[in-house]
């Protein structure tokens, strides 16, 4: 589909990405909408991916009060507390559209739905699907629906740029062609594929984080990546590295060394059980998550796919302890949006993991993702449900699309120097490859930011931590724009 056959969608709102936000958003409009992705089958999404659940609180001895609790103590003191109780409060509501969508959430013997529990939660408040396949449960369920709904139109491609000349969104570029419009939500996913060990797709390398910039659209605490502490090393190593989900350490499975011996507190937030596991192997040692006795029954009884991973990798975790090293799993920085899910570019909307909404702070609370995914995809839509108004863009013609490479070389670089401890010199070490690149390497750019906003929060907080700074400092967000780079 080239040229002017994409004049059909002039004035359209456009989504980008079709994993769970981005569906929900499509969902709520009330008009004719364009979704944009590279595929629509789930591959490819982070969504899909996810394997304990959704946290929400619903359980008979717990409130959407202390999950909020949970939520700003494992954000490190960053997280906006007004988005964080909003978001909770609201957790009963998505589990009600899961159903509505006819996800077939998990039951316990008596009909209710069943909970997880997972590190730094306080209650079991985790709906799941399919075993340890939640994630791509959810995503299926939904896209059924999104399917069945005939407003909704599907292009194949990519993003490659906004145009906005005077301060505002007037249209999008795809590889497909130029579509004016002056709404569009991002809801691309995040940046993990920049690092060497990940378990986000390898596509998400942070390039519509770049795009957007360019465009002038606010970035907020870029330098909070996180890594999950149990990813399993693979025999034979490839660039995503297969997830162990937290549910497993919430079933009682335990962090060893190769001797046997605990060292860390297997449900303390991530951040700190990652930092524990990176200094066991800094120290030369090996790690391994040991499920062999859960108390509830054979490991691959409870978590299916997870052990169809493990034998792919050659283990059993039935009868094996399992190699763990943590990998960057969730981007907790991004475009700075409101509670509306607007960004500072008028016309431009983000939801998911290329938003910083205020909910994560410095750290993700475990299975907060989906349920943010959710409801702010939702709530981005209903809003531009409300600027039909200002929707159509006054182009003639359609202006050349700038050009940019997307290649990436630094992944051991940035799993280096912009992992989970970090240092000055890294840091610096770092900008050096990337700056020079950033004008022309969307890549580049993102890593850029990241490296910049690491450089400049001297402080340990979260997911961040400077082994060359203090501890906790005054608590502040960082933003950045395209012009504070020294490009």
């Amino acid at each position: 589909m080239q040229g002017d056959s994409l004049s059909r969608y002039a004035g359209w709102p456009i989504i980008i990405g079709a994993g769970l936000a981005g569906l929900m958003a499509a969902l709520e409009l009330e008009e004719p909408c364009l979704i944009l992705a590279p595929s629509f089958t789930g591959e490819g999404t982070a969504s899909t991916l996810a394997q304990g659940g959704m946290a929400a609180a619903i359980g008979p001895e717990d409130s959407p009060a202390l999950h909020a609790a949970d939520t700003l103590k494992a954000g490190a003191g960053l997280c906006d507390p007004a988005m964080v109780q909003r978001i909770t409060e609201a957790g009963p509501h998505a589990v009600e559209t899961l159903l509505r969508l006819d996800v077939p959430l998990a039951r316990d013997e008596a009909g209710q739905l069943a909970l997880h529990l997972e590190a730094a939660h306080s209650r079991k408040r985790i709906v799941f699907a399919g075993g340890d396949r939640s994630g791509h449960v959810m995503l299926h369920h939904t896209l059924q629906a999104a399917r069945k709904k005939e407003t909704i139109h599907w292009l194949e491609g990519t993003l490659e740029g906004f145009y906005a000349p005077d301060g505002s969104l007037q249209g999008v570029w795809s590889s497909a062609g130029f579509i004016p419009t002056g709404r569009c939500i991002l809801a691309s996913g995040g940046c993990g594929g920049l690092y060497q060990h990940t378990t986000s797709p390898l596509a998400n390398r942070g390039i519509t984080l770049a795009l957007a910039a360019q465009a002038g659209a606010t970035l907020r605490d870029m330098e909070f990546t996180q890594f999950h502490p149990t990813a399993l090393i693979a025999a034979e190593p490839t660039h995503r590295l297969a997830l162990i989900s937290e549910a497993a350490r919430g079933a009682g499975a335990v962090l060893r060394l190769e001797d046997g011996s605990r060292f860390t507190e297997e449900l303390a937030p991530r951040d700190v059980v990652s930092r524990a596991i990176a200094a066991q192997l800094q120290q030369g040692h090996r790690v391994f998550l040991d499920g062999r006795t859960l108390p509830g029954g054979a490991f691959s009884a409870h978590f299916p796919a997870i052990t169809q991973a493990c034998h792919a990798a050659g283990y059993d975790p039935d009868n094996q302890m399992l190699p763990v090293q943590p990998a960057m799993h969730y981007h907790m920085g991004g475009l700075k949006v409101d509670h509306k899910g607007r960004t500072t570019l008028p016309g431009l909307w983000a939801c998911g993991e290329v938003a910083c909404t205020g909910l994560h702070g410095a750290n993700r609370l475990a299975s907060n993702s989906l349920l943010e995914a959710l409801l702010c995809g939702q709530w981005a839509g209903q809003d531009v449900n409300a600027c039909v108004a200002d929707a159509s863009p006054t182009i003639v013609a359609a202006p050349p699309c700038p050009t940019a490479s997307t290649d990436w070389p630094l992944r051991v670089e940035m799993q280096h120097h912009l992992g989970i401890l970090r240092t000055r010199t890294g840091i610096e070490q770092l900008l050096e490859r990337t700056l020079p690149l950033a004008r022309h390497n969307l890549c580049a750019l993102t890593a850029s930011f990241i490296a910049w906003g690491a450089l400049h929060r001297l402080e340990q907080r979260g997911a961040h931590w400077r082994d060359d700074a203090p501890g906790l400092q005054p608590a502040r967000h960082y933003d950045w724009h395209l012009h504070d780079l020294p490009l």
